[in-house]
């Protein structure tokens, strides 16, 4: 109890101490629900969205599927761009960037550079309004343990961020529609990356993603079978749900009440929820790390991820962090999760 108070505690600080949090209004967003057949939805919008989503649903393979891009461009920093699969109406948001960090292997060429370790790479997915700098430190990390790490921004984030924003929210709003597109973005980015890193190469590729990354990277792994291991850091089987209990989302639900409840927010946002695609997970070495006093991705959810692919018989394995969701970021915690996030890759690919 008193370990509970003191970190719960610590969490609210956390949270209050970011004063620019937008209450953004409610939108159904059918706009943007751009994809084949949705010039075609009719009825009202709710029955125009469900009609989408039971679509997305039939065959989320094809909802989420796309080709390499069309070029790749690595520049002598190591940063990656490319074009993005789904354009929006933000030019900058359309360009994905991606900072690599190749591992080096101590023996060298004749010349006597160092060279590329190309058996195994990770992707990373960083949290919710991570600045430039997010898991970059874990991507070094990664490198200096014999995996390359390729850290992506995430669509509406740093550099993809246009002037009008000062923080992510067109990726996480009480924009439904927008929300549900903009996240099928980030997988889509993500599954491109790992083309590239499988075209330059290399033998074996995990995905590794915290809180909002997290569910982008098992959506990601769930319907990209060149994955072969998944590092999911804070979890939850529904998108809906950490959106309305979470501490972190509080203003986007003030933003949702009154308009959308929730079983029916959880019913639109199926097709960016993990749990209704655990069964493509079959074949994915799995980490399950949550927070024992996380008030932000709630550990009732958490857990019943766990037991979810517990009842199901997915390969996975589970870690459980002394600590909030916040204090993940803090001394000591982050260093004991990176060290659970970096062997279980290690072991896993190969590396």
């Amino acid at each position: 109890m008193v370990f509970s108070s003191f970190f719960h505690n610590w969490e609210r600080r956390f949270a209050a101490s970011t004063k620019d949090r937008v209450v953004r209004p409610f939108e159904w967003g059918l706009d943007w629900l751009d994809v084949p057949g949705a010039a075609n939805l009719n009825g009202g919008s709710l029955d125009a969205f469900q009609q989408f989503v039971d679509t997305a649903m039939a065959d989320s393979a094809a909802w989420y599927h796309t080709t390499p891009a069309p070029a790749y461009d690595l520049d002598a920093h190591n940063v990656l761009r490319f074009e993005s699969a789904l354009v929006t109406p933000h030019a900058a948001n359309n360009v994905v960037h991606a900072r690599y960090f190749p591992a080096e292997i101590r023996n060298e060429k004749p010349d006597g550079r160092k060279r590329d370790d190309r058996r195994a790479a990770v992707v990373l997915l960083p949290q919710w309004n991570s600045d430039a700098e997010g898991h970059i430190g874990l991507a070094k990390l990664l490198a200096r343990f014999g995996m390359s790490g390729l850290r992506l921004s995430m669509p509406y984030h740093d550099v993809r961020m246009p002037a009008e924003l000062h923080r992510a929210d067109y990726i996480v709003s009480a924009n439904v529609g927008r929300t549900l597109q903009v996240c099928r973005q980030a997988v889509l980015d993500a599954k491109r990356a790992v083309y590239w890193l499988k075209a330059r190469g290399y033998e074996h590729v995990g995905i590794l993603g915290t809180s909002l990354g997290s569910c982008l990277s098992m959506l990601t792994a769930a319907h990209e079978p060149l994955i072969e291991a998944a590092a999911l850091n804070h979890i939850s089987p529904y998108f809906a749900d950490v959106v309305w209990e979470g501490l972190s989302t509080a203003h986007v639900r003030q933003g949702l009440e009154g308009h959308i409840a929730l079983d029916t927010l959880r019913a639109l946002w199926l097709p960016i929820s993990p749990q209704p695609h655990l069964e493509r997970m079959r074949q994915t070495k799995t980490l399950l790390v949550y927070a024992k006093y996380d008030l932000t991705f709630p550990v009732t959810l958490s857990r019943r991820l766990v037991r979810d692919f517990g009842v199901m018989k997915l390969p996975h394995e589970v870690a459980v962090l002394p600590c909030g969701h916040y204090s993940t970021g803090v001394s000591p915690f982050k260093w004991l999760d990176g060290y659970l996030l970096t062997k279980f890759l290690k072991k896993n690919l190969h590396a």
